[in-house]
């Protein structure tokens, strides 16, 4: 396992990476102290990337969605101080594997890890609390899904990308990509990220 930990603080840095070493002792943990340093590490094709929100050069949300673009395949998911619901949405928006708030416990920080690199994506639940809500509020019940679309939204749930989804159910990429769209349509979402949120809020299972 290669997992890049960016974060301009030392002490952030060297306690996220023993929580890596936590999960796999043979872990190989690269790391960065600014925007151009996580660009030359992200080259290496970290299998995880854990990423600060405010760091030299990152300008915030403007910058994980330079990443994210930059780097569309590789798993990121920010680690912040942060836990306004805006900032989260916000973060969430960009398509990253899941927002990390890094007061969370060492036991919470290797969950969301090994269910990220299992192909997840982490929320947290006591930060999304109010995101959440805000979602469900004047939002259609699952129930405006067809029994189709429920199954690509579960399997989206769990992390899977549109090749193992048309696989598992038999369908073609296009017909997959044709199901997502209507889903996000329906659940009044942006993007795959917002479609999981609001699923789990309304009690659907993976």
């Amino acid at each position: 396992m290669k997992v890049l930990i960016a974060d301009d603080h030392p002490m952030v840095r060297d306690a996220l990476a023993r929580t890596v070493k936590m999960i796999d002792p043979q872990a190989e943990v690269l790391e960065a102290k600014d925007y151009p340093e996580i660009e030359l590490r992200m080259v290496q094709r970290p299998d995880l990337a854990l990423v600060d929100l405010n760091m030299p050069g990152m300008h915030g949300v403007a910058g994980i969605r330079r990443l994210r673009e930059a780097f569309p395949l590789q798993a990121i998911v920010v680690a912040s101080g942060e836990d306004e619901p805006a900032i989260i949405r916000s973060v969430l928006a960009t398509g990253v594997a899941g927002f990390l708030p890094k007061a969370e416990s060492p036991e919470v920080l290797m969950q969301a890890i090994r269910l990220v690199l299992s192909g997840g994506t982490y929320l947290p639940a006591g930060a999304l609390g109010d995101l959440r809500q805000g979602q469900l509020q004047q939002r259609p019940d699952p129930s405006g899904l067809t029994p189709r679309q429920l199954d690509v939204l579960r399997l989206l749930m769990r992390g899977e990308p549109n090749k193992v989804i048309a696989r598992q159910l038999g369908l073609t990429e296009g017909t997959v990509k044709i199901h997502i769209a209507a889903i996000l349509r329906t659940l009044q979402t942006r993007n795959r990220t917002e479609a999981v949120v609001v699923a789990r809020a309304m009690g659907l299972e993976g």
